[in-house]
């Protein structure tokens, strides 16, 4: 029997991280609440995703000081900019959808507040100027950034030590830049060997957090999710039905290729937990070459978030319909414009839906105790949030490649016939020997 035959056989990664999701829901929807097994529970999902991020910061780095030391400085500009037109392109259109579903289903409309309970939370707002935004971005400290796990500012000084390397490595022998390289073999063998316990962890994850609040949190906003929910899958069905014309990739082979990074996105709730399993897959499954990925997918955990753009849309248009606040129509115009670039200041740890919220909602007038309405159902925001951030990072990443002629469309034949594990394997392989 050959090796692709056995991988055929085994039951692959992805597959048991969707086993485990579904089990945690089911097991957090239906199994009576017990502390004990609870916190046990909550514990084992800790550490899982105290393990993955234990390494994110590093990873980043060192892949986006990888990929652009690789390039000269002309190709670097030219990948630069349709990575920016990319990713706030398509988050400006997510706000658009959103603001269409909104007004057309009305998911604030007939709301009872009285029936939400709110009062065990309390909100205060975040007063950050567009200034604010931009100073936030610069490190005056990589290693307090580093320490604080502030993603943009790690991100902006591995920019800067990249363009640094690719100056000094024009000849190909700069021994520093072999270096990293082989720094970054060893990060991504630790995430390798940690995403074996990815389907446990998933399960723990997803079935603590739904087991702590229970469906009857869901009740009251029910059709703010389900229409949030709808927004999420049919922006992310146009988007891959564009990404498929386009890059030539069939749309079975899409979604397969997004489906393991979109089961973590769901069970963690966080861009940067799900980073190192999504840059994996879009090379392995998706055929971009690492040239674009190590550089758009570290890049797009803050500044690509068109999950974040819609959620933040729709619950100002919800907001504003549960209290009877309408908006103008340059009401709405200032909304998409604040919702997209907010969406670039959102955190990428799990639970900042509400922090995100408490940016955008003073800003339009609204009140800021509504913000609290929504804390109960965040866990199930989040995972709605998220699967679009992540998704909308890999689609993206086709685009830029296919305009780039960097879309190995053997390699998404490749992978239909192996698993997670193999092509895990064979990327380490070819990493090694590039």
């Amino acid at each position: 029997m050959t090796e692709v035959q056995k991988a055929k056989k085994k039951i692959g990664t992805t597959t048991w991280i969707m086993i485990g999701v579904l089990l945690g829901m089911i097991y957090g929807l239906l199994i009576p609440f017990n502390p004990t097994i609870n916190d046990i529970l909550k514990t084992v999902g800790q550490i899982f995703l105290r393990l993955i991020q234990m390494s994110i910061i590093l990873l980043v780095m060192g892949q986006i000081i990888q990929a652009i030391g690789s390039l000269k400085l002309s190709e670097l500009g030219k990948i630069g900019y349709k990575t920016l037109i990319a990713f706030f392109g398509s988050s400006l259109l997510a706000a658009v959808w959103a603001v269409l579903f909104g007004y057309l289903l009305k998911p604030g409309s007939g709301v009872d507040l009285s029936s939400i309970q709110s009062s065990t939370t309390t909100v205060e707002a975040v007063q950050m100027s567009i200034w604010d935004t931009l100073l936030n971005f610069i490190p005056s400290n990589v290693i307090k950034a580093m320490s604080d796990g502030n993603m943009m500012q790690v991100i902006v000084f591995a920019l800067f030590f990249g363009i640094a390397i690719s100056y000094l490595n024009k000849d190909s022998s700069f021994k520093l830049y072999d270096l990293v390289k082989e720094f970054n073999q060893v990060i991504l063998r630790v995430v390798t060997m940690i995403m074996k316990f990815a389907p446990i962890g998933v399960f723990a994850l997803i079935a603590s957090s739904i087991a702590s609040y229970g469906i009857q949190v869901i009740i009251p906003l029910a059709k703010y999710l389900s229409v949030f929910a709808l927004i999420d899958f049919t922006f992310l069905a146009i988007y891959i039905l564009i990404v498929s014309v386009t890059t030539k990739v069939r749309i079975g082979d899409i979604v397969r290729g997004i489906g393991r990074m979109s089961a973590m996105a769901v069970a963690t709730g966080s861009s940067a937990v799900t980073l190192p399993t999504a840059m994996q897959d879009v090379e392995n499954r998706l055929g971009v070459d690492k040239k674009i990925s190590r550089i758009m997918m570290p890049l797009g955990v803050t500044l690509n978030s068109n999950g974040a753009a819609i959620h933040m849309t729709i619950t100002l248009i919800t907001i504003s319909q549960m209290y009877g606040i309408p908006f103008t129509g340059t009401n709405i115009l200032f909304m998409v414009i604040l919702c997209t670039f907010a969406s670039v200041a959102n955190a990428v740890v799990p639970g900042a839906g509400i922090v995100s919220l408490t940016i955008v909602v003073p800003q339009m007038g609204l009140p800021l105790e509504s913000i609290a309405l929504f804390a109960g159902i965040e866990i199930f925001v989040g995972m709605l949030r998220t699967i679009l951030n992540v998704d909308g990072d890999a689609l993206a990443a086709m685009l830029v490649a296919r305009s780039e002629n960097m879309i190995d469309l053997a390699k998404v034949e490749r992978s239909r016939s192996l698993s997670d594990e193999e092509l895990a394997e064979l990327s380490a392989k070819e990493q090694t020997e590039a």
